[in-house]
């Protein structure tokens, strides 16, 4: 993919006018009920969890918030999560299992808060725990990444079943500018970064890093289509024996 396509991707997965979390929900769900905390320590606005039903059936909802304003970005650290919100993603996951609930997780973060707070709060543990977690669950998990999905802090919510990308959305272990920095020391050569890392859907999809790629959700229509997939791969997860579902979970992780 060419310097200009792959950055363009990077920075449509980045714009304001990408759908915010709280509406791609309440768009793709009903009765939607959101639960806080982590019982531990505090509760992060920027991992939204709770509970509601996607054409009827109740699931599981996980899912990183940017804010849908400058004093909501400012509080969700513009999506960062931290050690609290990856532990309330914990809790809900093994709530799940509980209760036999789907998981659904919806992912739009450029990653994992980096504060100091966060990495004395135990970051890098809350993360691999949510990955485990995530792929101990004996119950349906789908994956969206519906904007930007960086490094460990995304991957924390995409261990489902499969994973799927929006067309103009972005997966990568560290950003372009990141990538740039280190390998080159100049973060203006991004767009050169961004062709060379294979970040975008297409060539996820290609490599099988992910398994879906669906139109931009944009309108009433795109919603209604985007929740009749999720219903029909989860009623197809939910019907395969717990050992064939875990099976097949562990076997698509271990391929990389």
């Amino acid at each position: 993919m060419s310097e200009n396509a792959a950055y363009d991707i990077v920075q449509a997965a980045r714009s304001q006018s990408k759908i915010d979390s709280y509406t791609l929900i309440n768009g793709v769900f009903s009765d939607f009920h959101e639960l806080h905390g982590d019982r531990l320590h505090g509760d992060d606005s920027a991992l939204i969890g709770g509970v509601g039903r996607l054409n009827g059936r109740p699931v599981t909802i996980l899912a990183t918030n940017k804010g849908r304003d400058m004093a909501e970005g400012q509080a969700t650290h513009f999506g960062g999560v931290s050690p609290d919100g990856y532990r309330k993603a914990i809790r809900l996951m093994k709530q799940s299992t509980k209760f036999n609930r789907p998981i659904v997780a919806l992912i739009n973060t450029p990653g994992a808060y980096p504060g100091v707070e966060a990495e004395y709060g135990g970051q890098g543990e809350a993360i691999a725990r949510s990955i485990q977690t995530g792929l101990g669950q004996p119950v349906p998990y789908l994956s969206l990444i519906f904007g930007e999905a960086g490094s460990g802090g995304a991957l924390a919510l995409a261990t489902g079943d499969e994973v799927w990308m929006l067309e103009k959305s972005t997966y990568s272990v560290v950003s372009p500018e990141g990538y740039a920095s280190i390998l080159w020391r100049d973060g203006k050569l991004a767009d050169q970064a961004a062709a060379k890392m294979k970040l975008t859907p297409s060539e996820l999809l290609a490599a099988g890093f992910v398994d879906r790629v669906l139109p931009e959700v944009t309108t009433p229509e795109t919603l209604s289509a985007l929740t009749t997939q999720l219903d029909l791969k989860i009623t197809a997860l939910a019907k395969l024996p717990v050992a064939e579902l875990m099976a097949a979970r562990r076997q698509r992780y271990r391929q990389f």
